[in-house]
This record gives C-alpha cells, sequence and structure tokens, in this order.
C-alpha cells in the first residue's frame, strides 16, 4: 500500500486527499463485487454472440470501394444484434458519432407530416438542432416534422396523463433518452423504459419507439429491445467501443428500421449491401468483446466519484448507494469555479493531453460555453475518462469513463485535489 501512496504523490495527489479518498473506498468493496458479477454476465453474452455467429480471423480483414460482401461488416451485424436481442443492427463506420446515429434513425424512419415525440422533457443539446427547436440547416422541422415533448414530473416520473393527451394522429415515432445529458434528472432504467413503451403502445400500437441507449450498454443485465423499444441507438466511442473503435455508431432493432436507416445512411436499393470496412473490424470486434469489462471499470469510477463527493457536502446524481443504469456520474458544485477545478483535475490525470489546461468555449452544436476534459486515445471517447458540463447554473460537472479502474480512480482523485487546491474543500473536511 506504500508503494501505490508514494506513486499517487508523484502524480501530484496530496497526502489528505489520498488518505481520505481511500477511506472511501474501504466502504465500497460490496458495491464493487456486484460490479464484477453483472461484467462476468455481459461479458458472457457477447461471447456467445461471437461463437454463434462463427467470428473467425477472416473477419477482420478489410475491404475498400463498394465493400461488397464484408464478411466482417456482416458478422459484427449478427453479433450485436444477437448480443441486444435484435433482429438486425447496422454498425458501421460511416456512422460519425452518437448525434449522426439518432439522426440517422429519425430522419429514415419519420415522414414528412409526421410528428416526433419525446416524452422525458428535453432532448440532449445536439440533437435540438437535428430536430429543430433551434433552428438549423437540414433539420427535420425543415421537412415538416413537427415535434412534441412532455417534462417529467418533479419527482422524475413519466407524466402519464400529459403523455396520454401529446399522442396523436400525426405522431409516428417516440424517442426515449435513457441517460440524463445535461439534465440533472434520473437516468432511466430499462425497466422503467419498458414501463413507458408499453403505456404508450397500448395507446397506439403502430408508434415506433427509439431508445438513445448512449452511455447505458452494459451497465444492466438486460437492454431496452428487451422491454419492447423497436430501435436503440448508440456510438462506438462510447460503452459499445471498449475504448478501440476508432469512430463509429450503431442501430439494432426491428429489421424495417433498420432497414430504412441503411437505405438512408447509403440510398435506396444499396442499404446494407455497401460500405468498406477499410481496416477496423479488429478493432470494433475487440472493442465489442472488451466493453462489459471496461464498463464495468466505468461504473466503479462512477460509484467512487459519488460516494467520495457526496461524502463532502456536493449534490450527486445518481448518489453513493442508488443503482446504476449509465455510466454518467453528476457532481454539482453551484460556482463555476468548482466545475472548471473538476474538469481541469481529469485532464491532469489523463495519459494523453495531461499538460493540457482545459477552459469552457463555444462548441458547435451547444447553447452554452462547454468545458470539456478528455486524454484520450481516441478523439471525443467518452468511454475514455472524460468530464465536461455547460457553464451555467447550477454548474454540474458529467463524469463519465475509464478504460481501467486504476486510471478512473486516480482522475476522481485528482479532481478532488484541484477542488481541494482551488479552496473549495477545507483540510477540517478532509480529516
Amino acid at each position: 500500500m506504500e508503494q501505490i501512496e508514494e506513486m499517487y504523490y508523484k502524480l501530484g495527489i496530496s497526502p489528505a486527499v489520498c488518505h481520505y479518498a481511500h477511506r472511501v473506498l474501504d466502504g465500497l468493496k460490496s458495491r464493487f463485487e456486484e460490479i464484477d458479477r453483472l461484467t462476468e454476465y455481459n461479458q458472457m453474452k457477447v461471447i456467445a454472440a461471437m461463437q454463434k455467429n462463427r467470428v473467425s480471423a477472416d473477419c477482420f480483414n478489410s475491404s475498400s470501394g463498394y465493400g461488397y460482401d464484408d464478411l466482417g461488416r456482416e458478422t459484427l451485424e449478427k453479433v450485436y444484434a444477437d448480443t441486444f436481442g435484435a433482429e438486425d443492427a447496422l454498425v458501421r463506420s460511416q456512422i460519425t458519432c452518437g448525434t449522426h446515429a439518432l439522426a440517422l434513425a429519425l430522419m429514415s424512419n419519420l415522414r414528412p407530416g409526421d410528428e416526433l415525440l419525446s416524452p422525458v422533457g428535453k432532448p440532449y443539446d445536439t440533437l435540438e438542432e437535428v430536430i429543430g427547436i433551434r433552428p438549423a440547416r437540414g433539420s427535420l422541422a425543415e421537412y415538416q416534422i413537427s415535434y412534441r415533448q412532455v417534462d417529467l414530473l418533479e419527482n422524475g416520473d413519466f407524466d402519464y396523463e400529459s403523455i396520454r393527451a401529446a399522442i396523436n394522429e400525426k405522431t409516428r415515432l417516440v424517442t426515449i433518452q435513457r441517460s440524463k445529458g445535461y439534465q440533472t434528472r434520473p437516468t432511466l432504467s430499462v425497466e422503467k423504459i419498458g414501463q413507458l413503451i408499453r403505456f404508450v403502445k397500448e395507446i397506439k400500437p403502430s408508434l415506433i419507439v427509439m431508445v438513445d441507449n448512449c452511455y447505458g450498454e452494459f451497465t444492466e443485465t438486460i437492454e431496452p429491445l428487451d422491454v419492447g423499444a423497436d430501435m436503440m441507438v448508440g456510438s462506438l466511442i462510447k460503452n459499445p467501443g471498449g475504448g478501440l473503435a476508432p469512430i463509429g455508431g450503431y442501430i439494432a432493432g426491428s429489421r424495417a428500421c433498420v432497414e430504412n436507416a441503411a437505405y438512408r445512411l447509403t440510398s435506396p436499393g444499396l442499404g446494407k449491401e455497401v460500405g468498406a470496412s477499410l481496416g477496423v473490424m479488429r478493432d470494433f470486434f475487440q472493442g465489442f468483446f472488451l466493453a462489459p469489462t471496461v464498463t464495468g471499470a466505468a461504473m466503479k469510477g462512477a460509484i467512487f466519484a459519488a460516494k467520495l463527493y457526496e461524502s463532502l457536502g456536493f449534490s450527486v446524481l445518481p448518489n453513493g448507494t442508488e443503482k446504476r443504469h449509465d455510466i454518467i456520474q453528476a457532481v454539482t458544485f453551484g460556482r463555476p469555479e468548482g466545475l472548471i477545478a473538476f474538469c481541469q483535475g481529469i485532464q491532469a490525470a489523463a495519459p494523453v493531453d495531461s499538460y493540457v489546461k482545459p477552459e469552457p468555449w463555444d462548441m458547435p452544436g451547444y447553447d452554452d460555453p462547454v468545458i470539456m476534459a478528455a486524454g484520450a486515445f481516441v478523439q471525443g471517447s467518452s468511454i475514455e475518462l472524460s468530464a465536461d458540463g455547460p457553464l451555467r447554473p447550477p454548474y454540474t460537472a458529467f463524469f463519465q469513463g475509464g478504460l481501467t479502474w486504476p486510471h478512473a480512480k486516480l482522475g476522481i482523485m485528482m479532481s478532488l485535489q484541484k477542488v481541494y487546491e482551488a479552496n473549495l474543500v477545507t483540510d477540517s473536511q478532509l480529516c
């Protein structure tokens, strides 16, 4: 233990912060054992899908041009479908990020005159321009697709009566964002998502239900498709990429919905038949294989962060004892200095660009200045240790990721170190 502590001191963690953090960790043994059991189950699920679909070394070969008969691409999509309980899946490097995957799913399954309904409140910031909440060229609104939302109740529950009233003859697709995004509402469990799906389909069985599954894969033993979703959508530079996927996104679900997305991604008549893999298949397969373990490490980091900052009097969501349904941990500081110090600590603990000091800036797709910390091997990879948040009250940092538990642990300790150096935590609190 003394050797380990010496390493933390060498990396810039003070003895006071180090000792306090380890006292908090002493109380988390049983929670971490739960995460280990979850990881083991999901690991077996992935291995079973890979074995069933006869993944071989030939699947790692590259294709170029049109990408006809790409064995690796076709096999990977079958692995995703079987793992997530889908009829079909679209897993492509041509999908650039989570926002792109969501936009693709929406634009391919909605038509002019249709209405999109969000029964869980405001969507993630970058989707506002996709939908047309904030005017943008090429938005759904420009194609005469309307939008309606029903906010959650103050206690975080669904407003069932308002949802019932909102569903009408034009409502075609219901979108459910699993994770909180830049909000302070709880993340939705798969069980709770299933309750909402059953409710809306009883009202209008023809509805397509899409779940934004970003940050949620492998945090439970079941996924949204297991409880009736027609589509679930995510990014490969989050959980399912395992930190190895250099780009990509996926759409999994009913065959009709996935085919529509494929025709939109490429062109009518071509669909899934084209799309060269360009040498990324090995990373996609290996990343997906590692994803349950990497996600488990990220969940341990989130639980540790919650317990640590909760014990110091900060508002955290979820708290240190709640069940987890995604990898995101929110810590509210109430002042910009806390948010900035936290993110700078995460950056300082990174293996890449640790010397960089992040500052708030105006990012494309966001309405407020945003500070982002990410010393990642893959640019923008949020399954790697990262933190960000908009510079607006209540000044909440959103922390996620960690390819390994030791790195997640260091990042959280370094965040506290910077918060301590900013005089937002006192010596007496650490005693």
